[in-house]
């Protein structure tokens, strides 16, 4: 009989001590920064730099691991091609930032489309921004709002505050140029033109004389850096581009669908105000994809395979024009890299001719691509609870507690040898 108890036991405790090898080395595999892209975390500190802990539940992913957050900035790698030949990330609706306090007061009733603040959307590569200005206040705000009007429940911020950010973004960065996307509510005479010189970003404007007309390159970027024209505006509104010398959208761009359309797979039609996608008369072009509703759990779902699959429909439907610009919602989340795979391999392909941007070689011949590490890792998709997003985990086990179990194990087990 005790010889049965102990072969139970002592297989019991193999067991343990197997189970909780396993686990001390899945936890013990990486940590302070080492960890790599889809590596278990549970924590933000534990990834290495350009990475946040997050994960992505609506794929069924709910272990937190390593999430890619930072762009490759394509000038990095090639340089001094025209503007149009590079493709850039854009935040959609960039200033409706989830938890952004009120400043009126009243509770906020509207929807939001991105989770940090602009000055931390510019130093993780985004370099286009959409905001949506309107009258309010006696000032200029940026509002998520309805039918042409600002509401106190529907406002964030005065504009003023944001573009303060770009300045201060282009003032430390003296290579980087960033685009803004204005939806246009401003009736105000002049109100764009007074908000930006106060903002002290009139020193950075890329006059409309020097836009292309008809379709041809824009200057290079180095060109553009040399001259200080390091901010390009656009806006919805016509008639400021006359009245004010603000860049009318769709005479320099062509633009899909926003919305529900937008991300309909297999399919890639222009909106209305646009030119046809595979007209040559404008050499930008904006690639719209979030849905009509920005719901902050689907985004990693999103900007996983249905995007690589939107931008080569796109890419199609414009006549083999690569996107200039990909404009999404909660750009950081994925299910491992996203939306900056995604806009590494429209460079590469546009820049080099290569799978990925990380490919090219500056100088080479297009087509000469070096060779990049490929991961074999597939995203951990064990449940672990709800965690979600960069920040601390509070589900993660305790070494000392495993520890304590097998000090019981090995101690009863002793104890047992002197009893038998």
């Amino acid at each position: 009989m005790w010889a049965c108890r102990f072969r139970a036991l002592a297989n019991l405790c193999l067991f343990l001590s197997l189970i909780l090898s396993v686990i001390a080395v899945s936890s013990s595999a990486c940590s302070n920064g080492n960890c790599q892209l889809l590596d278990s975390c549970s924590s933000a500190m534990e990834c290495g730099p350009g990475l946040y802990c997050g994960n992505c539940p609506s794929m069924g992913k709910n272990q937190p691991f390593c999430i890619r957050d930072q762009a490759v900035i394509p000038t990095s790698i090639i340089n001094g091609l025209p503007f149009n030949k590079y493709s850039w990330l854009v935040t959609h609706n960039s200033f409706s930032i989830v938890d952004a306090p009120s400043l009126t007061g009243v509770q906020r009733v509207t929807f939001y489309n991105q989770e940090d603040t602009v000055s931390n959307q510019l130093r993780n590569g985004v370099r286009g921004l959409m905001l949506d200005m309107y009258d309010f206040q006696n000032d200029i705000w940026l509002c998520h709002s309805f039918g042409g009007q600002c509401y106190n429940f529907t406002t964030f911020q005065p504009a003023i505050n944001t573009l303060k950010e770009v300045e201060a973004f282009l003032s430390q960065n003296p290579t980087e140029i960033v685009t803004i996307i204005i939806e246009d509510y401003v009736r105000t005479p002049k109100g764009l033109t007074k908000l930006f010189t106060i903002a002290g970003l009139d020193k950075y404007w890329f006059p409309v004389s020097e836009m292309p007309q008809k379709g041809e390159d824009w200057p290079t970027v180095t060109a553009m850096v040399q001259e200080n024209h390091r901010l390009i505006v656009f806006t919805s509104n016509s008639s400021k581009e006359a009245d004010e010398g603000v860049a009318y959208q769709w005479r320099y761009m062509l633009e899909n669908e926003p919305g529900d359309g937008g991300v309909v797979q297999g399919s890639c039609s222009s909106r209305k105000e646009s030119r046809p996608l595979n007209s040559r008369s404008a050499s930008l072009f904006l690639e719209n994809y979030f849905p009509t509703f920005p719901v902050q759990a689907e985004a990693c779902k999103e900007h996983s395979a249905p995007l690589a699959d939107m931008v080569s429909t796109c890419y199609k439907a414009a006549g083999n024009l690569m996107p200039n610009f990909l404009a999404v919602n909660f750009y950081m989340r994925s299910d491992g890299e996203g939306v900056f795979d995604a806009l590494d391999r429209m460079n590469g392909q546009t820049l080099c001719g290569c799978s990925s941007v990380t490919a090219c070689q500056a100088g080479a011949r297009f087509g000469t691509c070096k060779s990049i590490p490929v991961s074999n890792k597939t995203s951990p998709a064990s449940p672990t609870g709800s965690f979600s997003g960069s920040g601390e985990s509070t589900g993660s086990s305790s070494p000392v507690h495993d520890l304590s179990l097998l000090v019981v194990c090995f101690s009863y087990f002793m104890s047992m040898l002197f009893v038998l």
